[in-house]
């Protein structure tokens, strides 16, 4: 079995998320390719496809996103992702269990007494007349049922987990400071949510297997779950085995993929790129050493900005005042300072619409 080593797969990654090379693809394909992206953060993905897309700009987010092509809802891990329609209701039937679980595990004592059928039934009963809430006024039209757990608990119990919600706009809108107002996706989308198969046959999981593998292959099945956070995802792997390939890291763990996808030859050059916060190419893996030093881990999970050189997270940055400022976390030579200076004047463009092209290196740093 073919051994691929960290470099081979740092350039399969970022060729599959459009970060060797950006991509003419519109907006809405790269999104769905992407399988989504994290968006707790409003503003992240903004970034995150101005480093994908050429020639990307924001006012197609925003029209993706009001003409209800995309949508923001939990999902993945429980977190808020940006999401094609079609996606979110293809997977949501899928990710419940495991949503239901996240939040009854973190508030496991506060919740203790709930039934969560219960509950969600009357959170679909109060949702029903179509207005749009923000997770405290939904949680005031229950408290008289449930005065006992704490307001944040049954809020995202609610939210996040029993009733399928879609973040409204202006919420993730282009530099929009909009709070949350949720409504059920089935209402916002005009479609119901499609059901489990009823069949056992697990359709909905072999398509996340193919699609993740699709734009994060070649990877393991930890990975693969270490990504969209479900248990139940090894009968689905083997149902599609037949259609996969596999090779061997470095430490003689098998990963899969499919035949036909990108596996650029590992002395591809590798362009400098700035990833937002909680990027896919990171946070899309159990094992991130294809992009991050295990020194640097803890930046994907805090919520750093971080720059790739030489396709590896070597810097963090932060943007104040217009000026992008660049901070090392290793000594860069004259060359890839050049690079960081030029793709760093482009970004800090693109946040000012071309107001400033500002950048500088913390002279302070490694």
């Amino acid at each position: 079995m073919m051994v691929l080593d960290s470099r081979a797969l740092n350039r399969a990654t970022l060729a599959r998320q459009f970060l060797l090379d950006r991509t003419d693809t519109p907006v809405l394909g790269v999104i769905a390719h992407l399988c989504g992206m994290q968006a707790q953060e409003p503003q992240e993905p903004f970034v995150g496809l101005w480093s994908r897309v050429r020639a990307f700009h924001p006012a197609a987010l925003d029209g993706l996103l009001t003409g209800r092509d995309v949508v923001r809802t939990h999902l993945m891990r429980r977190t808020v992702h940006l999401v094609t329609a079609g996606d979110a209701l293809a997977w949501r039937a899928r990710h419940d269990t495991m949503l239901r679980r996240r939040v009854l595990t973190t508030y496991r004592r506060e919740l203790a007494e709930l039934d969560p059928d219960e509950v969600a039934a009357a959170g679909r009963e109060i949702m029903a007349d179509g207005r749009p809430r923000t997770m405290a006024e939904l949680v005031d039209a229950l408290t008289g049922r449930w005065p006992a757990p704490p307001r944040r608990a049954l809020g995202e119990l609610l939210v996040a987990a029993l009733i399928p919600m879609a973040q409204l706009p202006p919420r993730g809108l282009w530099r929009a400071k909009a709070g949350v107002r949720n409504l059920p996706l089935a209402t916002w989308l005009g479609r119901d949510i499609a059901p489990l198969s009823p069949n056992g046959s697990d359709q909905a999981g072999r398509a996340l297997v193919r699609r993740y593998l699709a734009a994060f292959g070649p990877a393991t099945s930890a990975d693969l779950r270490a990504w969209c956070g479900l248990a139940g995802l090894p009968a689905a792997v083997e149902a599609v085995r037949e259609e996969l390939i596999a090779f061997r890291d470095e430490r003689g763990r098998q990963l899969l993929d499919l035949p036909g996808a990108p596996r650029p030859d590992p002395g591809t050059p590798a362009p400098v790129r700035f990833l937002p916060a909680f990027d896919n190419a990171i946070l899309g893996y159990h094992d991130r050493s294809r992009i991050v030093d295990d020194a640097h881990r803890g930046l994907s999970v805090t919520g750093a900005r971080v720059v790739l050189v030489d396709g590896r997270v070597a810097a963090t940055w932060n943007v104040t005042a217009g000026i992008v400022t660049v901070t090392p976390l290793r000594r860069l030579s004259r060359s890839d300072r050049a690079a960081v200076i030029e793709e760093g004047r482009s970004l800090a463009s693109f946040l000012s619409d071309g107001d400033s092209d500002r950048v500088q290196i913390d002279a302070s740093s490694a």
